[in-house]
């Protein structure tokens, strides 16, 4: 390190001597690494000095400024918050923007204007990143709130059951604590920006006029939002060019999975393993053949929704989400059709069926069992605009330069008595190569390597779950880490499913994998899964934690993720001599650190 440059920070008693010590100490740790150390610093200084001058201190300044809050699992809530803190400052308000794992839970109790902008996982719980503060405030050690404003926009998809339910229980706490709503609750389904745009509008201005009530001066405080270094992003995706597509299953596998390359050559687009890769996807045109012929529809007839005028064909084909039973839609369809059956489903007390229903059917069957009368523009204007599908991506730029790689399950199948297709798996599986796709970069700080490349890292990935694990690999041995690396891999056959296999093998003959642990669950006549893994290898994975490594699960939220973590409290329980809650919050504090990171969806 040349030189030690010191931000625009008040004076304090540090000497050269102590700050250039600070910076080494510092040195290569991540943005999410900073954000813990930060707020690990914040937590010592309130508990050093609680009923001292610091306290006084942080009442004041958290009474004088907007504190914007994010958790987010995808990097939605973070794109929301950023651009509500960005017009917040353009406004001059003085604002601070926090991850939620980086907000001291200790200044809960003397903040004033909060906005909090939170995302819904899986089957209804909390980003990973905002489970340490949704729990300390849902929890019994919250401080009461009478003097807090406060504003929450919850963000989720309807094509799950538990839809913004974190944003919804957060909205209602902060209120039973005392605060006061000075924006009602929003909530932001896959259309974030329609929701998001007027919500964080009226949230502002509400804002700005809580602090000109409180005397406070409007004034600029940069941010240091650091912008991307690339003109593409997920409004402006690159034209990427598919270099590879290649089936890495055999033939009589029952799904079909791709490894698919694409060039990033001349985007300007980076990444590092962890991070994903956005693909704006098209709706697979013999299902929009299905809902046409379903529907009694001309495709070429012209519809305008929101001052833009498309042919039927295109707003199915290009703009609308018709793979993904969702909500709203089903509620449309309700009130179109007049069925009973599907009035009832959609009451609360029949969120089973409701559930079973999402998983099972795709809209297009629900058109074919309760047929309805539409108007195009009309089911237009039901469907939600069609989202951007998020892979995790499998490669190191260090070794395959401007490129990016992905692993990519194929949604087709029969159900119902016809075919069925996802809408980004069936595009990538159909584009050849030369053929060109629209990508961006969804950026994942919590799901990084360790800083320290001499720390042990444990990665549990099923299925198309390895993906990640992956680039890991490839990145640990380019950079030289000494720290020992350990998959477990899961799949239906091992003659079928074993994705990745040569490279695997040779990762253990090279070094650059220590151990290799496998789980195919079709094999026998009892199916073995990963969970069963990590509990027989439970004493050396509970070494390898005791140790220092970090640990990385990739895969399905809604099942594997839960059994995984199950799992784990179960080892950590059985071969660390605790009890399962005090196992469970040994891993809450892992997962804290940094030291546990989920790539779940």
């Amino acid at each position: 390190m040349n030189s030690v440059v010191v931000p625009n920070l008040p004076a304090v008693s540090l000497d050269a001597e102590k700050l250039a010590l600070l910076a080494r100490g510092l040195e290569g740790l991540t943005a999410a690494q900073l954000y813990w150390v930060a707020a690990w610093a914040a937590a010592q200084a309130a508990q050093a000095q609680r009923s001292g001058p610091t306290a006084v201190a942080v009442a004041t300044r958290t009474s004088e400024r907007l504190t914007i809050v994010y958790g987010s699992q995808t990097g939605n809530a973070k794109r929301i918050a950023e651009e509500l803190a960005r017009r917040s400052e353009a406004a001059g308000l003085p604002v601070r923007l926090l991850r939620a794992d980086a907000y001291p839970q200790r200044e809960l109790a003397q903040e004033r204007h909060l906005v909090a902008v939170i995302s819904t996982q899986g089957d209804g719980e909390p980003p990973d990143d905002a489970r340490g503060l949704f729990e300390f405030i849902a929890g019994k050690r919250a401080p009461k709130l009478p003097a807090l404003q406060f504003a929450v926009l919850g963000l989720g998809d309807s094509s799950y059951p538990q839809f913004c339910v974190i944003g919804r229980q957060l909205d209602a706490r902060l209120a039973e604590l005392g605060g006061t709503r000075f924006a009602a609750l929003g909530e932001a389904d896959v259309e974030i920006e329609a929701v998001a745009a007027p919500w964080t509008e009226q949230a502002l201005e509400q804002a700005r006029e809580l602090l000109k009530q409180a005397g406070v001066p409007a004034r600029v405080t940069p941010l240091h939002v650091v912008p991307s270094r690339s003109t593409h992003s997920r409004e402006q995706p690159f034209a990427a060019t598919v270099l590879a597509n290649q089936r890495i299953v055999a033939r009589d596998s029952e799904r079909d999975v791709r490894h698919i390359e694409l060039s990033l050559e001349g985007s300007g687009l980076r990444y590092e393993p962890g991070d994903a890769l956005g693909v704006w996807p098209r709706n697979p045109p013999a299902l929009v053949d299905q809902w046409l012929d379903a529907l009694r529809f001309d495709g070429a007839q012209e519809v305008t929704h929101q001052g833009r005028t498309l042919t039927l064909r295109q707003w199915l084909e290009r703009e609308r989400e018709i793979t993904r039973l969702n909500r709203p839609f089903l509620a449309a369809l309700a009130a179109t059709s007049g069925d009973g059956e599907l009035m009832r489903v959609l009451q609360k007390e029949q969120s089973a069926e409701f559930t079973a229903l999402l998983a099972a059917d795709q809209p297009i069957d629900l058109l074919r069992r309760h047929p309805a009368i539409w108007q195009p523009e009309a089911l237009v204007a039901a469907l939600r605009p069609l989202a951007p599908r998020l892979y995790s991506i499998a490669s190191s730029p260090k070794v395959v330069g401007e490129e990016v790689h992905l692993t990519v399950a194929v949604v087709e199948y029969e159900a119902h008595g016809s075919a069925h297709w996802g809408a980004a798996s069936g595009l990538l599986a159909a584009t050849d190569e030369d053929g060109k796709l629209p990508v961006f970069i969804e950026p994942n700080e919590r799901f990084r390597l360790p800083a320290d490349g001499e720390r042990d890292v444990i990665m549990i990935g099923p299925g198309t779950g390895v993906a990640p694990f992956r680039a890991f690999v490839q990145e640990r041995r380019e950079s030289g880490a000494t720290g020992r690396n350990w998959l477990f891999f899961g799949n239906r056959h091992f003659s079928s499913d074993f994705l990745y296999q040569v490279e695997w093998q040779q990762a253990l003959k090279d070094g650059s994998l220590h151990r290799l642990d496998l789980a195919f669950s079709r094999d026998a006549a009892h199916k073995t899964y990963i969970q069963r893994r990590l509990r027989e290898q439970g004493a050396e994975l509970h070494a390898w934690l005791k140790g220092g490594a970090h640990i990385y699960v990739c895969g399905d939220s809604t099942h594997m993720a839960r059994d995984v973590h199950a799992a784990l409290i179960e080892v950590i329980a059985t071969h660390g001599s605790r009890s399962p809650d005090e196992a469970k919050a040994w891993l809450a504090e892992l997962l804290q650190q940094g030291r546990y990171a989920r790539d779940v969806y």
